[in-house]
C-alpha cells in the first residue's frame, strides 16, 4: 500500500506536492469514488483516476534542458506563451519541469515524470546546489557580497548562506559577472538577492544544478540524462555528496 500523492508522482501525473493539490481539489477517484484525504493508501489492485483518466504507470524519463530565456517554465500557459513543454514535441511521456527558472533566466532545468525523483531536487531539507552566472548593474562591494553569503534578509525570510565568487568587473559599463551558488529555490530569489544590495541583475543564467550542467549544448537544446547522472543526483540528494 501506498498513499495516494505518491502513487501519482510515481505514474508521472505531476510532483508530488502538485499532486497533493489534485487531491484535495476532489480530481481524484479510487475505484469510482472521489478522495480528498491526503492520508489515503491504494494499492496495485485499485483503479485510480485523474480528471476521468485512468492512471497508467509510465516509464521514467529525465531530460537535461537549457532552457532559452523568453519560455515559461511550466507546463501550460494561461497568456498563451511558449513553454519548456513545447520544446519537446516528441515525448509520449507527461513530463513536467523540475522546479522553475524565471522567463527572463536561461540555463539549466530537469524534465521529468518522475514526481519522487522531482521532490528530492527540489525540497529545500536536501539542499541540492544551483550554480547561477548574474551579470549586474553596479560593482557591489566586499561587504554586501559578503551579506549576501551570510544570509540577506528578503520579504519572506532571510536567505540560506550562500556561495559567491566575483568573475569580472567593467568599470566602463559600471557592471558585474558574479558566480552565486545557492540550494534554496524561492521565486526569483537571485534577482531579489542582488536587488537588496542594489545591484539589479542584467542577465541570468543557471551554470549547474547538482552535478550536471549545459555544458556543450546551446540554448534550447535538451538532452537525456545518463543513468549514472541521475543516480549520482539522488545520492547527492540523500548524503549531501557525490558518490
Amino acid at each position: 500500500m501506498e498513499r495516494l500523492q505518491k502513487v501519482l508522482a510515481q505514474a508521472g501525473v505531476a510532483s508530488r506536492r502538485k499532486s497533493e493539490t489534485l487531491i484535495v481539489a476532489g480530481k481524484v477517484k479510487v475505484n469510482g469514488v472521489v478522495v480528498t484525504e491526503l492520508g489515503t493508501k491504494v494499492s496495485s489492485s485499485d483503479r485510480v483516476e485523474v480528471e476521468g483518466v485512468q492512471l497508467v504507470k509510465e516509464t521514467y524519463v529525465y531530460f537535461l534542458l537549457y532552457k532559452p530565456r523568453g519560455i515559461i517554465s511550466t507546463v501550460d500557459d494561461e497568456k498563451g506563451r511558449k513553454t519548456v513543454l513545447d520544446l519537446f514535441p516528441q515525448i509520449e511521456q507527461r513530463i513536467f519541469p523540475v522546479g522553475r527558472l524565471d522567463y527572463d533566466t536561461s540555463g539549466v532545468i530537469i524534465m521529468t515524470n518522475d514526481g519522487d525523483f522531482s521532490y528530492l531536487m527540489t525540497h529545500p531539507k536536501f539542499g541540492i546546489k544551483k550554480k547561477y552566472i548574474a551579470k549586474v548593474k553596479g560593482i557591489p562591494s566586499r561587504e554586501a557580497l559578503r551579506k549576501l553569503e551570510t544570509g540577506i534578509d528578503l520579504e519572506d525570510g532571510k536567505t540560506a548562506p550562500a556561495h559567491i565568487k566575483m568573475q569580472s568587473v567593467d568599470k566602463k559599463t559600471e557592471t558585474a559577472l558574479i558566480e552565486i551558488t545557492i540550494h534554496e529555490g524561492r521565486n526569483r530569489q537571485v534577482r531579489r538577492m542582488f536587488d537588496a544590495i542594489g545591484c539589479p541583475v542584467q542577465k541570468l543564467r543557471r551554470e549547474s544544478f547538482g552535478n550536471v550542467t549545459t555544458h556543450g549544448m546551446n540554448a534550447g537544446e535538451a538532452r537525456e540524462l545518463t543513468k549514472h547522472e541521475v543516480k549520482q543526483l539522488r545520492v547527492l540528494a540523500e548524503t549531501g555528496k557525490i558518490g
